[in-house]
């Protein structure tokens, strides 16, 4: 079916799924990756949403969208940031106030310049990051969130609101500070306040995950050939990447967002502030892509667009919403794949869709 006669599809569900079917399958077999999970919204409703592949190899389980849960690694942020602009416009937190006086140790403010929220959302502390001990697959090996943080503080190696550079630990603070600041665990916090308003019933922060969960959760692998499940993995700066759910409650998530905070009955930000959310960037950069406050700027074929990826050991994911199209996409991955075909996959499907259905003024399809 064509939209115009340019002959650019119209985004269908009979569509997309056509054309997700030519390529997925295809391209998980050839990247040696078990299974995923690919949700694709417009216009306020879920156009689709399907699985790929297994879930467990060796049970031969299907990925089921809505039942089968994934671990969106980084993509989790998106629900931490989303908590602090809740509280932002509650007034109980300020985007441009030092984060000490939200806490109950101390970040250092070399040359008296403080660490703000804001820098925390746009990347911009100047923290040095490690990722050695974020993940692990021993239970008791967990280190409660306020702990972890105090445990080791980074140096501010660039000058604050400057330089981008990612922060597991800058966004697992904001997390903290929004536990503090709430009086709730950050996991009770994000599933009451999140979750609960925009039926996300199959998403948790929670570590270990509750059982009921944990028992329709995908198994992880290196390789599909391989397949020998790994175990879950624990993230002890939790608000960085802990996330477990399902394609479909994240389709609830990205439509919330692209309706400014709206969801069927449901509102979990005022439009005002996903708006500020959504459009304001990091300026140091000046014409290349920003951080806007959480997500980062990924403009495709003159289309905007903010996103974020997110990787695990085993699993691999990238969400991305065409703001002004209505229109998002979410697709999560439960293997690594030989030759770091995740993030080909995943770049191709969202390149492709993008060309497909989103092309330039001056682009022309063929099909």
């Amino acid at each position: 079916q064509l939209a115009d006669p340019a002959g650019v599809p119209e985004l269908t569900r009979g569509d997309v799924e056509a054309w997700l079917d030519g390529y997925l399958p295809y391209a998980l077999d050839n990247g040696d990756i078990a299974g995923a999970v690919v949700v694709v919204v417009k216009d306020g409703q879920v156009l689709l949403q399907k699985g790929y592949g297994y879930s467990d190899i060796e049970k031969r389980t299907p990925v089921d969208p809505a039942g089968t849960l994934f671990r969106p690694g980084s993509v989790s942020k998106l629900s931490t940031w989303t908590a602090v602009m809740q509280l932002v416009e509650q007034g109980k937190l300020d985007l441009d106030a030092d984060v000490n006086q939200y806490l109950d140790f101390k970040i250092p403010s070399p040359d008296n310049k403080p660490m703000t929220l804001r820098q925390v959302m746009t990347h911009t502390t100047g923290l040095e990051e490690q990722i050695r001990g974020l993940i692990t697959s021993r239970k008791e090996e967990i280190v409660p969130l306020g702990e972890a943080l105090k445990r080791w503080v980074p140096e501010r190696i660039h000058a604050p609101g400057a330089t981008p550079a990612y922060s597991n630990y800058a966004t697992a603070l904001a997390g903290y500070i929004v536990q503090r600041v709430s009086g709730e665990p950050f996991d009770a916090y994000i599933q009451r306040h999140i979750f609960q308003p925009l039926g996300m019933a199959h998403s948790s922060f929670s570590q270990p995950l509750q059982p009921a969960l944990l028992a329709k959760m995908s198994k992880g692998y290196t390789k599909a050939s391989d397949a020998k499940a790994k175990d879950y993995e624990f993230i002890s700066l939790a608000p960085a990447g802990s996330l477990a759910s399902t394609g479909a409650d994240m389709g609830r998530f990205m439509l919330a967002h692209l309706q400014d905070g709206a969801y069927g009955d449901a509102r979990i930000l005022n439009a005002a502030t996903a708006q500020e959310m959504h459009t304001t960037g990091q300026k140091s950069v000046g014409a290349l892509n920003r951080m806007m406050l959480g997500f980062y700027e990924t403009t495709v074929n003159g289309h905007r667009a903010i996103a974020h990826g997110g990787d695990t050991m085993y699993f691999h994911s990238d969400l991305v919403l065409f703001l002004d199209d209505g229109i998002g996409i979410f697709v999560s991955m439960n293997s690594s794949g030989r030759d770091g075909a995740t993030g080909i996959i995943r770049g191709n499907l969202v390149r492709g869709f993008a060309d497909r259905y989103l092309p330039g003024p001056d682009d022309i399809y063929v099909s």
